[in-house]
């Protein structure tokens, strides 16, 4: 299908009015998300691949799809031989290949919804040497092409209770508000999912393993607006919103109305219906009063504000830097804090609930040594014909495990359950009926998570059923050296996530090894996963950051993947002096399960390292202990059982 759709395209770029000589097909949706709904999955339908990140660019003679490390090999393995993989990082990046691959005066065609604005800035700069032109189109093209295209779905919007949110809508919006005064800007508008449903206290169903809404708002000092499908809002909701003094608009009306915010003519219905009432004049949205000269700006964050409403606006009048509320979504307070902990306990004993069934099955199915014994010899076992475990029936298995935790919403992402050759794939994500079975032999990854109510988990393990090798015992010593380095890391404010990524892979890089992904990631108070930076946090501004900041790992292609992965807290540090009155920081664990200690090489690790295993492990079973039946617990207990140190 991909493949007579690229030749559908190309006649659409021909008869296009200019000609195309390119297509430029990214992954984003309307507001740059990263996880988009199936319906704005247009890279995966035009190219094939699934993964989440990458871009596809259509020229008449070829096409080429570029991602980052996580994917190559994935893309290897789905891209039919009429695609050509682009490695991001080691190849051209796809604005150089460009310019050094078509001809002058070159029409580049793009859907300005689905482009930021420093991607456009920044294509266009480098467009200009050889004269080539970004083409806004009017439609997307592939959508015209894409015949069996999903629908748009109906589905609610919720409510953040304050239990869990810990912040009223008024604050939010009156810290805003603050903020824009302080930095001269009269108006913003929000165009990041994640942060429009933070800033109203709302939550969704409109992504996949995501609680967000497809929705904008701009705020003004004067007047909060919400862009959404007002079918999907209940007389609750727009009740709530309305007690905040939030317009809920449609969606689709956001565009005009940034036109207006930029004339000075946006007025919302609750402003123009109280002066009415008291006889008086409305004033628009950005009017000055004083007689001053001076310009007020609107902000808009260039990394999520799409070109299309952009270009509404006068580029004179723009205040473009990251968006306020990115900070302030990641500041977590005490009760998204207290909720998160609480959320991190539940999923740990769910994931230890699911390793002790999965060591039972593994063991009665495949007579595997089990999670604990390593046998003298290793051989190849058949499985019961009735008793089949797949990549994909386990991680349903751990998803039950899960649901049946309190405020349980849902999964944050598809479970990457691994066996063997696919844990070499970073972002592999198994499908019924073509997955792998389990095998003892072979190294089992998986990386998974939930949405409860009150918090956002993202936990990755790593275990062996039989008898690991001498070589991914060491590979899996060195990744949980890496992982206790950086969660004992103490550091001076403002530190960067690039200085501390180091700490995670130096026992990697002293054998001549190492990964192609951050190391870390913000997550959400029951929002998206990925929150904010990729490597862990840039810059580390305070104590109440709550990031999955710790998942180093080493892949071999066609043999296995390691990665371990826990969500810390940035704390303040018990330091003995204070260096340039700067503050110093460390992290707090609140992720919960044990480490296979039959996967580690304890000659390879220090006293230290050793004593940190011993401690974590013994608040792993304190945690844990009210969340399991007594069988849980005894295997809970033996897996977290103190090593000894081979010196003792």
């Amino acid at each position: 299908m991909a493949s007579d759709s690229l030749d559908e395209l190309r006649s659409l770029m021909k008869s296009h009015s200019p000609p195309l000589d390119a297509l430029v097909v990214p992954s984003e949706d309307n507001h740059q998300s990263e996880y988009v709904s199936d319906r704005d999955k247009r890279r995966e339908f035009i190219s094939g691949f699934t993964g989440s990140a990458g871009l596809a660019l259509i020229t008449m003679n070829e096409a080429l799809l570029w991602t980052d490390g996580r994917y190559f090999l994935q893309a290897t393995q789905q891209l039919s031989d009429r695609w050509k993989l682009m490695r991001i990082g080691e190849d051209p990046a796809v604005e150089n290949w460009i310019v050094d691959n078509l001809q002058s005066d070159a029409a580049v065609g793009i859907d300005p919804w689905c482009v930021s604005v420093d991607t456009a800035q920044r294509w266009t700069q480098a467009f200009s040497k050889s004269r080539q032109k970004l083409i806004q189109l009017s439609v997307n093209l592939v959508d015209e092409v894409w015949r069996d295209r999903p629908a748009a779905e109906i589905r609610p919007v919720t409510l953040q209770p304050f239990k869990f949110a810990g912040c009223t809508v008024a604050d939010k919006l009156k810290n805003l508000r603050e903020k824009l005064v302080q930095d001269k800007a009269y108006g913003i508008i929000v165009t990041a999912l994640d942060e429009v449903a933070w800033l109203y206290n709302i939550r969704g169903n409109d992504v996949s393993y995501s609680p967000v809404v497809h929705a904008y708002a701009i705020v003004t000092t004067d007047l909060a607006l919400c862009y959404v499908d007002k079918r999907k809002v209940s007389s609750e909701v727009h009740s709530s919103l309305s007690e905040n003094d939030i317009e809920v608009r449609e969606y689709n009306t956001v565009s005009s109305d940034v036109s207006l915010l930029a004339s000075g003519k946006l007025i919302s219905s609750f402003a123009a219906k109280a002066s009415e009432e008291n006889g008086e004049n409305v004033v628009n949205a950005g009017h000055i009063e004083d007689g001053s000269q001076e310009k007020k700006l609107i902000w808009i964050d260039p990394a999520s504000c799409c070109l299309a409403l952009y270009s509404n606006l006068n580029s004179d009048q723009v205040l473009m830097q990251q968006s306020p509320l990115a900070l302030a979504k990641a500041i977590k307070n005490h009760f998204e804090l207290d909720g998160l902990r609480k959320a991190h306990i539940r999923d740990g004993a769910a994931v230890v609930q699911y390793l002790v069934w999965l060591d039972g099955e593994m063991q009665k199915v495949y007579g595997a040594a089990g999670f604990f014994t390593e046998p003298e010899e290793t051989h190849k076992r058949k499985h019961q014909e009735t008793e089949k475990l797949t990549e994909v029936s386990v991680s349903d298995k751990l998803e039950s495990f899960r649901a049946k935790k309190e405020h349980f919403k849902g999964l944050s992402f598809p479970t990457i359950s691994s066996v063997g050759p696919n844990a070499s794939i970073i972002h592999y994500k198994p499908e019924a009926g073509t997955c792998a079975e389990l095998d003892a032999d072979s190294i089992y990854l998986f990386d998974s998570g939930a949405q409860y109510q009150d918090g956002t988990t993202d936990i990755t393990r790593t275990v062996h059923f039989g008898k690991p090798s001498a070589h991914e015992k060491a590979c899996y010593t060195a990744v949980l050296k890496g992982h206790i380095a950086l969660g004992n890391a103490v550091f001076p404010n403002g530190t960067t996530g690039h200085t501390l990524d180091i700490l995670s892979r130096i026992p990697l890089w002293k054998n001549g090894l190492d990964y192609r992904h951050g190391t870390g990631h913000g997550i959400g108070s029951y929002l998206n996963v990925h929150e904010g930076e990729k490597i862990i946090i840039i810059p580390l501004r305070t104590v109440l950051y709550l990031h999955s900041g710790n998942k180093p790992g080493y892949y071999e292609d066609g043999n296995f993947g390691i990665r371990l992965e826990n969500v810390l807290v940035v704390k303040e540090a018990d330091t003995k002096f204070n260096f340039g009155e700067k503050g110093y920081l460390s992290f707090e664990h609140i992720t919960w399960a044990p480490y296979q200690k039959k996967l580690m090489n304890l000659n390879l690790m220090t006293p230290e390292e050793i004593s940190w295993v011993n401690s974590y492990h013994s608040t792993c079973k304190e945690v844990l202990a009210p969340y399991l039946n007594d069988q849980e617990m005894e295997w809970l207990k033996k897996a977290t059982e103190p090593i000894a140190s081979p010196a003792s």
